[in-house]
């Protein structure tokens, strides 16, 4: 009997040793020099007199780091051979297949701008060695669309307070408040409370209600809107942190169960172990052995 689904069984070697050689520490540490690495070429690479001195050794210092990048990204890929959807689903895999693979194409690879701006997109791929980075960079994207409606309010308020303040002090401080632009740069530079005081101390000598005036912008601006940003993103982080912990118990779960194709391969293997055996037992002369024939009589 033939043993069903050869090539199957040859993925799960395949994705068993693959998995082995990715999960180990060193695996990770050698991956993580080697992005560092190309962050220090890229940096070399802007000093002019240094790039063309090594102009070769910088070049042959690129392709090595772009070799081992893509042999890594053999492996992630070979982990996933018995499971190829697993490799899709997992956005970092996906977003370092595009860095990387981005690389071997002929339109970027002639962009020398579009090239490095891709190459610089390799420092984030540290983020796949760092938890901690991982879950800043996670809460940084849950807390965008809390950020969009934070910005859109804050520019709301910016432009009522502008136009107040192009009301009220154009005519005497046309510099800061001549138009609705100048009074609007002028408070966005208000918000972190640097210069408030020479701009009460100007807006005292035009009239004592600009304390009014100043001092509610301060107190929405500067404190009220900043504490709900920060408030967005605290929240965006705890959330980071349950998904990096879902994450990881995910992964710590064992494989699913067997299917039942899995099932019917073990029963051949066992049919196949107990022919042998049965043949061991057997006699030279053809005849069973005792032990064969006991268990093969019953009542």
């Amino acid at each position: 009997m033939r043993d069903p689904k050869p090539a199957g069984r040859g993925r799960m070697k395949l994705a068993a040793r693959c998995r082995v050689a990715t999960e180990a520490p060193a695996f990770g540490l050698v991956v993580f020099c080697a992005i560092l690495l190309n962050a220090a070429l890229m940096g070399m690479e802007t000093y002019s007199g240094l790039a063309s001195e090594h102009r070769q050794l910088l070049e042959a210092a690129e392709n090595c780091c772009l070799a081992l990048f893509s042999l890594e990204m053999l492996l992630r890929i070979g982990a996933c051979a018995d499971r190829p959807k697993a490799f899709f689903r997992d956005p970092w895999n996906l977003f370092d297949l595009a860095v990387v693979a981005s690389a071997f194409v002929p339109l970027v690879r002639e962009n020398t701008t579009l090239l490095r701006l891709l190459r610089l997109a390799r420092v984030l791929r540290t983020a796949r060695f760092l938890p901690h980075l991982r879950i800043l960079l996670i809460a940084v994207g849950r807390s965008l669309p809390g950020t969009a409606s934070f910005l859109f309010v804050g520019a709301l308020v910016l432009y009522v307070y502008a136009m107040i303040g192009w009301v009220c002090f154009a005519d005497s401080d046309p510099q800061h408040y001549g138009s609705v632009g100048r009074a609007m740069l002028t408070l966005f530079l208000l918000t972190t409370l640097d210069g408030l005081t020479d701009a009460v101390r100007a807006g005292l000598q035009i009239s004592r209600l600009s304390i009014v005036y100043y001092a509610s912008y301060a107190l929405l601006a500067s404190f009220v809107l900043v504490n709900v940003l920060i408030g967005v993103v605290l929240n965006s982080l705890d959330e980071a942190r349950e998904i990096e912990d879902a994450a990881n118990r995910d992964r710590k779960q064992p494989g699913p169960p067997p299917t039942d194709t899995d099932v019917r391969d073990r029963i051949a293997t066992a049919r196949r172990a107990l022919d042998e055996i049965e043949a061991t037992l057997t006699t030279v002369d053809g005849r069973p052995s005792r032990r064969l024939e006991a268990s093969h009589s019953g009542p």
